[in-house]
């Protein structure tokens, strides 16, 4: 994977391929962050990355100048983000080992952008969007990007603004604001 844009732009990180993840491939992460360029200001923005994997998404909001905590239940993922954030010098990035469903209800920092990529077998998607939401954890004006497979909708859910499709991969986008 690599990093597209911002202070750390052209880093290609490699990621043991022992880690039980599915990273955002290049195409759809350089799409997403198209979208989210003409929508947000990524400097100083405090950014949620839920189900952080190996940190691919992380890196991205932190080379462009955000401040971000990456959230993963899976020990050996949250040490390779630390490592890597090490090495690279990222102070802005900081990890939470913990299972997403119990962080939610235990903080209470508000964000500017959470981004959640479950696995996409989870049958807790629905549930994830309205834990975020009833928790109040987005900023008023804030947005929720879910990255999630074709089969699974969320047009009729009140929050619910749009969805991108990439190959495989589908991203929806929730408002506050709506």
């Amino acid at each position: 994977m690599r990093i597209i844009r911002g202070k750390y732009q052209r880093r290609i990180i490699q990621a043991p391929t022992s880690l039980p993840v599915r990273p955002t491939t290049d195409m759809a992460k350089e799409s997403l962050f198209n979208i989210l360029n003409n929508l947000i200001d990524f400097e100083d923005l405090h950014v949620l990355d839920l189900f952080a994997g190996t940190g691919n998404i992380s890196y991205e909001f932190v080379s462009r100048g955000s401040k971000v905590i990456a959230v993963d239940n899976n020990f050996h993922c949250i040490q390779f983000i630390h490592q890597t954030a090490e090495k690279l010098g990222m102070e802005h990035l900081r990890t939470a080992k913990s299972d997403v469903f119990q962080f939610i209800p235990h903080h209470h920092q508000k964000y500017n952008l959470i981004f959640a990529d479950p696995p996409f077998d989870s049958p807790d998607y629905q549930k994830l969007v309205d834990l975020i939401f009833d928790q109040q954890i987005l900023e008023t004006d804030g947005i929720l990007v879910v990255e999630h497979p074709i089969n699974i909708s969320f047009s009729e859910h009140p929050k619910y603004t749009d969805q991108r499709h990439y190959g495989k991969v589908n991203f929806s986008f929730f408002s506050n604001e709506k």
